[in-house]
């Protein structure tokens, strides 16, 4: 009985996914290929935010942005190039910058030097550098909060696409935790009194849930979730407020939340995070879909936004 259960569960959980290849057929297409990029120069860890350090780091990067766009204009990838080019324009700020492997980065919006909030963006799926719908988000969120608050778009993991066996387990999220606990924990360390939020979307709440574990954040907001691999907040061990959110169309919550064991780990991330079980606090995420929470104007952004500065979402 036991066996036929088990593999029912992997049969449901692999037909989700070819309803995703199917359902978002042009996924995988968006990523822009993995280049050849030179290597950024070497400048140490995040110790001092003040405008003057950053405004040396943000140029810095900025240089290295523009290497990498050479590089690929030399290789042919004119996407690519021109993306790197968007993202050299002087009104970018990088707090690193890496264009090798795919490319990882960086990016602040707002004044990182004053803000007392500051939101970390943890990308899911199909997110890759230059992504405007990213930096479009972030923007969004940024002057919904406002000038007291910094937004930075940590893209620092090969995100997985879509329609594909990575996106339904968690070897990606465990290889991007280590990363994401380092850089937090060096903005702790940078900002001392600021306020940090952590906003995981899709298979980001993976990666924050692996990261989780004592890390000095005020909030964990997991939008969009498949299920973080943890059966509970509490199995996250961590001090901070774990919330949770999926607007009404998103497709995302038709994906099974099941744990199934393999040879190699598991498929699935288990419980809900808007299951009551699960204990996380919920907030309204209006009626937009998968890719809506950081749309200007609409109620996920506001009530994200309510999170970062410290405001309860049910109070506005």
């Amino acid at each position: 009985m036991a066996s036929r259960q088990r593999s029912r569960l992997r049969r449901t959980l692999l037909a989700a996914l070819v309803t995703a290849s199917v359902a978002v057929p042009t996924a995988g297409a968006a990523r822009p290929a993995a280049v050849p990029a030179p290597a950024p120069a070497e400048l140490g860890p995040l110790t001092r935010v003040t405008a003057t350090d950053l405004d040396a780091r943000y140029a810095a990067n900025r240089d290295a942005v523009r290497a990498a766009e050479r590089t690929a204009a030399d290789y042919g990838d004119r996407k690519r190039a021109a993306a790197l080019h968007a993202m050299a324009a002087p009104d970018r700020r990088f707090l690193s910058f890496d264009g090798r492997d795919g490319g990882r980065s960086v990016e602040v919006v707002g004044d990182l030097a004053r803000a007392e909030h500051l939101a970390v963006l943890v990308p899911g799926s199909d997110t890759a550098l230059g992504s405007e719908r990213f930096r479009d988000g972030a923007v969004a969120l940024q002057r919904r909060t406002g000038e007291r608050a910094a937004v930075l778009g940590w893209l620092g993991y090969p995100t997985p696409a879509t329609a594909s066996a990575a996106a339904i387990t968690s070897v990606r999220a465990e290889q991007a935790a280590p990363v994401l606990r380092d850089f937090v924990e060096e903005l702790r360390a940078a900002k001392p009194t600021a306020r940090i939020t952590l906003l995981c979307h899709s298979y980001g709440s993976v990666v924050c849930a692996k990261a989780a574990p004592g890390l000095p954040v005020s909030g964990i907001v997991l939008y969009g979730s498949p299920g973080t691999g943890a059966d509970s907040a509490a199995d996250l061990r961590s001090t901070a407020t774990v919330w949770a959110g999926r607007g009404r169309s998103d497709w995302i919550a038709h994906v099974p939340h099941l744990r199934v064991p393999l040879p190699s780990g598991e498929l699935g991330f288990g419980t809900d995070p808007l299951a009551p079980e699960f204990g996380a606090r919920v907030f309204d995420a209006g009626d937009g879909g998968h890719s809506d929470y950081l749309v200007p104007g609409s109620v996920p952004l506001k009530r994200l936004a309510d999170i970062v500065v410290g405001q309860d979402p049910a109070d506005a």
